[in-house]
């Protein structure tokens, strides 16, 4: 036996590289970072291959590794050059993510230390950190010391988690599903409906709220419609407001909503997980103005703090209600219990073990303070005025000046269905690659949305994506 426990201890000890190898595989590493951002410039949005990354089915996994440089050459041709680069600030389609490089740096640290983030006694530092995240994203929304939350992987499962404690909190069993009411409008992003079927309320009632004719909930509508239910001996329990929506980034009149919601006893959740951090500017504060009346907000640093993909939040008014839906003490953790001065992240979402993810936030905010994201928010809001302003001059449509940082616009052609011209506009200009745009439907019409957020979007990027636009609306009607 002990000769094989030495045997298998020679044959894992490549899991233990020493610090020369160490050092040469992260040397290759570095490089290949560096090599990526020295030309992000002049790479594409989006590349259209032929073979979408199929060379990595010809290495699989096997008994025996392979050297760094056959790694990262298979990582270049398969994966770094196929498809949408939302590291570019061309990309302006759906709702543009991060990728600043502190917070790759945070990821290499957290992931060498490997620190639990999940339970007080086992890391009680990393879970101060993250609980200082959530206490200032608390702050910046105007929630009391006493809220709670969690840093999750995206605005999904924080809408999740923001459902389930809704549901507990005010009492939703299996008795009172088919009676209680949800208020949300068409524009409500979908991973709601998917907390929603999750939770187990799938057989509530959804109520989709009138919009006016900027995508925003008719406040007057909601309040009417509570009372109605209420009247019909309906149970109306949640209205889940946008606090920037996806498709044109409409903010909801969030404090009437709330001012409606705390009046008829409903929990008011606020999905800003794309345009909450718009708070930190002037502007931002005036247009999402009554969100600190929300009694649970979702909100994603990977959006507006401009963080690499895999960091939301949730954000809970009542932290006892959020602790009641997700706590749960198991046998084997007890020696973990009845030392903590801070609660726990495993005791306020549905996760146990988790990245330590307060790392990838907490080191860029403490190396450059919050001014250049502030700045770089700004710039965001202004570049979309700046965008809606020339594309009108340009003769394209758009109904409505954007709220925060997405715009909506089509062309109508001179002959032909407006609907195939502007999928054919949108295909022909993520064909071109050098900016990446997306398209929705709105009042049944195909329409093309510019969402600028990136922290490499500049004024050179939108000025570019006019002359593309101009260039193949000529094209495709020439």
């Amino acid at each position: 036996m002990i000769r094989r426990l030495q045997q298998l201890e020679k044959a894992a000890s490549a899991l233990e590289p020493a610090a020369v190898k160490r050092k040469k595989t992260r040397d290759k590493v570095i490089a290949y970072g560096e090599d990526f951002l020295k030309g992000i410039d002049s790479l594409k949005a989006y590349d259209y291959t032929a073979d979408k990354g199929v060379g990595l089915l010809d290495s699989p996994v096997s008994e025996q590794g392979l050297d760094i440089d056959q790694v990262l050459a298979l990582l270049r041709s398969n994966v770094d050059t196929h498809g949408l680069n939302p590291a570019s600030g061309g990309y302006l389609g759906f709702i543009p993510g991060g990728g600043i490089y502190y917070s790759a740096l945070g990821d290499y640290l957290a992931d060498v230390t490997n620190r639990l983030a999940a339970l007080f006694f086992g890391s009680p530092g990393a879970v101060r950190m993250e609980n200082m995240m959530i206490s200032w994203l608390a702050g910046i929304l105007g929630f009391p010391a006493t809220a709670a939350g969690n840093l999750t992987s995206g605005g999904s499962i924080a809408n999740l988690i923001a459902v389930v404690t809704a549901r507990d909190a005010k009492g939703i069993d299996s008795k009172k599903i088919p009676a209680s009411v949800i208020y949300l409008t068409q524009q409500t992003h979908h991973s709601v409906q998917k907390a929603i079927r999750i939770a187990g309320l799938g057989e509530c009632i959804l109520r989709y709220m009138p919009m006016d004719s900027r995508y925003r909930m008719n406040a007057g509508e909601l309040e009417s419609a509570i009372r109605s239910d209420k009247q019909n001996g309906l149970n109306p329990f949640l209205v889940v407001a946008s606090a920037g929506t996806t498709d044109t980034g409409a903010v909801d009149p969030l404090g009437k909503i709330g001012e409606i919601a705390a009046a008829e006893g409903l929990w008011f959740h606020a999905d800003a997980a794309y345009g909450g951090f718009f708070i930190l500017t002037q502007e931002g504060k005036i247009k999402l103005a009554g969100i600190e009346k929300a009694d649970s907000v979702s909100i994603d640093p990977h959006k507006g703090l401009f963080l690499p993909y895999g960091l939301g939040a949730v954000v809970v008014k009542d932290m006892n209600s959020l602790r009641y839906s997700h706590y749960y003490l198991a046998s084997y953790l007890q020696d973990a219990q009845g030392t903590n001065e801070e609660i726990s992240p495993s005791d306020l979402s549905p996760e146990l073990t988790k990245h330590f993810r307060g790392l990838r936030m907490w080191l860029p905010l403490k190396l450059l303070g919050t001014r250049p994201f502030v700045a770089a928010l700004e710039e965001k809001l202004l570049l979309a005025k700046y965008f809606h302003r020339e594309i009108v001059k340009m003769g394209f449509e758009s109904a409505c000046e954007p709220d925060l940082s997405v715009v909506t616009y089509r062309w109508i052609p001179k002959t032909g269905d407006p609907d195939d011209f502007n999928k054919r506009l949108a295909e022909e200009v993520v064909k071109d690659g050098r900016v990446f745009i997306s398209s929705t439907v709105l009042d049944g019409k195909v329409t093309l949305r510019l969402a600028i957020l990136s922290f490499r979007t500049h004024l050179k990027t939108i000025r570019l994506t006019l002359e593309i636009l101009k260039e193949k609306v000529e094209g495709l009607e020439g």
